[in-house]
């Protein structure tokens, strides 16, 4: 049985996408994963593009709610909250008995400058997001839990 895995931050645009594909992707079938928003967003097209540089194609990828996942009585062995600081308080979280993780990582909409500036900037959340994707599969891919 596959484990589940439910990425979550406040907007499903940007960080948990990531996580999701990253998993997905890394992972082979180790897992089950979807990510989720308090209040899905459009996908970030700077997250769009940054993980097309990694094959990942988000094109026409949608947010998804978490109340719709928990409507459809849907539960998850580990839930990951990707969001940052100073966010904390409002990112939401899923009922149930789960391995509760954080990983704090800054939303992608407060990033400034130029496009390009913008660019890099995700570039670099992207790198951190795969890291912490890479020690999750090491520490929990072949755990029972």
């Amino acid at each position: 049985m596959k484990k589940k895995v439910l990425f979550i931050c406040i907007h499903n645009s940007a960080r948990s996408q990531m996580a999701e594909e990253y998993l997905r992707k890394l992972a082979g079938d180790k897992f089950e994963v979807e990510s989720a928003g308090f209040e899905p967003s459009p996908l970030n097209p700077f997250v769009v593009e940054v993980m097309k540089e990694e094959d990942i194609d988000l094109t026409g990828k949608q947010a998804k709610s978490v109340f719709e996942l928990y409507k459809s009585q849907k539960f998850y062995g580990y839930v990951i909250t990707v969001c940052d600081k100073a966010k904390e308080v409002t990112c939401p979280t899923f009922p149930g008995l789960v391995k509760r993780i954080h990983w704090e990582l800054e939303d992608p909409a407060d990033f400034s400058g130029t496009d390009e500036d913008k660019l890099t900037q995700v570039r670099d959340l992207r790198d951190s997001v795969k890291k912490l994707v890479e020690a999750f599969i090491t520490r929990y891919g072949s755990t029972n839990y």
